[in-house]
């Protein structure tokens, strides 16, 4: 079987996870890394055993080079997407998959224009917990849903800020808990709920206003599609980064994810539909467990030329257009119709 082979632009922390699952596949075959940073592009094509660059566009132009992961700070992911597919190659990019639905919107355009996929990274899709979640509700047993409740509840340090040159800026980040930490848990309730229409929210600053532009809290009213409506709130003025709480209420019974588990309420009764410790991760627990099985997903949808497994840049815009509603909510007091 043809091995892919992968090039990674941006060695942060995530990188790790994508490269591990590089060489994990057999599909797969990591042909570079790239940072601005030489010594840490060094240090990730020495652990991988690859070449290393501190020019993306130099693995652009690598014939070798099948397919782009990029892990870079958000405000690089559109351009970078945008260039890599005019250069013939697949990307997967890591959420958001832009900073505004336009530059999104350009992506998607682009990756058609070119006949090339762009995934986006929301692994927690993928989740045990979250496949049978989908699995119940769409085999239309427990009825239609009639409610949908999230709630984030982390914390960042001010270190996690000023260390990084990038975050807690509109410009750079896009946005503060909204697009970098509650992101995968809005793209979960739009996408086992049937979508949102409208949304009214409200955003604030409420702890390193000194440090950030950015807010570290918000919550919103969500109006889906089928007429059910949804519950939000997410911050990073916590202590700890308690496990996500989501909870999706149909006619005939109720789903509760919560720390990798999945339980239906019936009748009164109880049961587990997944239990946890599917898929342990070594990675962040935050990050989710299902980074791997997203990358092999999108490799085997290139060989097949079957996307029906990858989440398109449509998909991933669902989640910027709930946020950019939040923002403009909050701004306004009005309600936001996004679809």
């Amino acid at each position: 079987m043809k091995r892919l082979g992968a090039a990674i632009i941006g060695c942060g922390s995530i990188h790790g996870v994508h490269a591990d699952a590089i060489v994990s596949s057999e599909l797969s075959r990591l042909v570079s890394v790239v940072d601005i940073d030489e010594k840490r592009a060094r240090a990730s094509a020495s652990k991988y055993n690859c070449r290393w660059y501190v020019d993306y566009r130099d693995v652009l132009s690598d014939d070798q080079v099948d397919v782009v992961h990029i892990c870079t700070p958000h405000y690089l992911h559109a351009s970078m997407a945008i260039e890599a597919v005019r250069s013939g190659k697949h990307v997967l990019v890591e959420k958001p998959v832009a900073i505004s639905v336009s530059q999104a919107q350009e992506m998607a355009e682009e990756s058609k224009k070119h006949g090339r996929y762009i995934g986006v990274c929301f692994q927690n899709r993928f989740n045990p917990e979250s496949q049978k979640a989908k699995e119940v509700i769409d085999s239309g047993t427990i009825g239609q849903v009639k409610g949908v409740k999230g709630i984030v509840t982390w914390f960042r340090t001010r270190e996690y800020y000023t260390e990084s040159g990038w975050r807690g800026r509109f410009a750079t980040e896009g946005g503060g808990v909204l697009i970098n930490q509650a992101i995968h848990t809005l793209d979960l309730m739009q996408w086992l709920g049937g979508g949102v229409k409208a949304v009214k929210g409200n955003v604030a600053t409420n702890l390193l206003g000194d440090v950030i532009e950015v807010e570290d809290t918000a919550d919103a009213l969500l109006f889906f599609k089928n007429g059910a409506r949804g519950i939000f709130y997410a911050t990073n003025c916590y202590v700890a980064n308690s496990p996500v709480e989501i909870e999706i209420v149909c006619e005939k019974a109720t789903l509760r994810i919560y720390d990798g588990t999945l339980v239906m309420e019936q009748g009164g009764s109880y049961q587990r539909l997944v239990s946890k410790g599917s898929g342990e991760t070594a990675y962040k627990s935050y990050w989710g467990r299902s980074h791997a099985i997203l990358i092999e997903e999108f490799y085997k949808a290139i060989l097949s030329g079957n996307p029906r497994h990858i989440i398109s840049v449509e998909e991933g815009m669902e989640s910027l257009k709930i946020i950019d509603g939040i923002y403009k909510s909050s701004s306004t007091g009005n309600v936001i119709n996004i679809n």
